[in-house]
């Protein structure tokens, strides 16, 4: 059983949003209740179908991340009160995702083999292979689109067209290093490697705060570190936990989100593979066990979990 869909209306509920793979819920214009679907998208399209324990993955994954990072950046998680769902203080978003890059590889790739030697302003080496590490992780932002394909930006852009303030900017770009930096670190203690990643920041009470997910497979890539120099210098693809497969499944299959494409068949072998990728890289970032919670009643057991959790709130 899988979770694709979320209708619930909690106790001061002021809106809902319902993300690619997101649903979150606003209470008293204050709070924010974020349940993990088990809703899968790739090429900024939904899939058609869930995907077994992905949402609890993700959930508890970020969890995890956001509990290790606390303290070095603050982030606006208060609580867990389901395996799937995570509550925490609601701030002002900025329409800007922060993409922070460890290696060349994926869509950055894709362009440099084109081609492209500057991405969101950031002028890249001649020469480089794919999955080669830069010199110093780059950071190359997109805007955030509610619909559609989210787009490469500069620094200079973004501050220019007052999408974020210079102050505010330099203290998400001081913070997302500051995060890849504990990523890397932690990814490395589990034989990983973080390539890259995406984070979002919001303001709350006049600070920058980090908002939603991190280090996810959703978010993130990693490679294992056995092997990746012995398959790099050798031009092989390397051993990747991440929704890269994904990706290369679609696209194998002649589907990269082009008008006019169709998604091939997401068969349940298809989808009960892709579930055990994403459990894999659970135990591989966290080194803990992953113990699926009952799935019989998704709805049923998240609206009651919710629904103590805000009772004992307001006590």
């Amino acid at each position: 059983m899988t979770l694709t869909e979320t209708n619930f209306n909690f106790p001061g509920q002021t809106a809902v949003y319902h993300g690619k793979v997101r649903d979150v819920y606003t209470i008293d214009n204050n709070l924010l209740v974020m349940v993990a679907t088990d809703r899968i998208s790739a090429f900024d399209v939904i899939l058609p179908e869930g995907i077994p324990y992905k949402g609890q993955v993700l959930n508890q994954i970020a969890s995890y991340f956001l509990d290790a990072t606390a303290d070095a950046v603050p982030n606006w998680k208060l609580a867990v009160p389901d395996p799937m769902v995570t509550a925490g203080v609601r701030a002002e978003g900025f329409r800007v995702e922060m993409i922070i890059r460890g290696y060349l590889t994926g869509s950055a790739w894709r362009e440099y083999a084109a081609g492209v030697r500057e991405i969101c302003g950031v002028r890249l080496p001649e020469g480089m292979k794919e999955n080669e590490r830069f010199p110093e992780p780059v950071i190359t932002p997109t805007t955030k689109a509610d619909e559609g394909h989210d787009e490469n930006i500069s620094r200079e852009e973004i501050i220019a067209r007052g999408i974020v303030s210079e102050e505010d900017y330099a203290q998400m770009e001081a913070y997302t290093r500051k995060l890849f930096e504990i990523g890397t670190r932690m990814a490395a203690e589990k034989g990983l490697i973080l390539v890259d990643t995406k984070y979002e920041f919001g303001k709350y009470d006049g600070k920058v705060i980090l908002i939603d997910e991190i280090h996810t497979p959703d978010s993130s890539r990693y490679f294992y570190s056995e092997g990746y120099e012995e398959r790099f210098a050798k031009g092989e693809p390397q051993r990747q936990l991440s929704k890269e497969f994904v990706r290369q499944w679609l696209i194998e299959n002649g589907f990269m989100g082009r008008p006019g494409e169709k998604v091939p068949e997401m068969t349940p072998e298809v989808c009960e593979s892709i579930s055990r990728r994403y459990i894999e890289l659970y135990e591989h970032v966290t080194g803990r066990k992953f113990v699926p919670a009952p799935e019989k009643d998704l709805t049923g057991r998240i609206e009651k979990n919710v629904l103590d959790f805000l009772a004992n709130l307001s006590l």
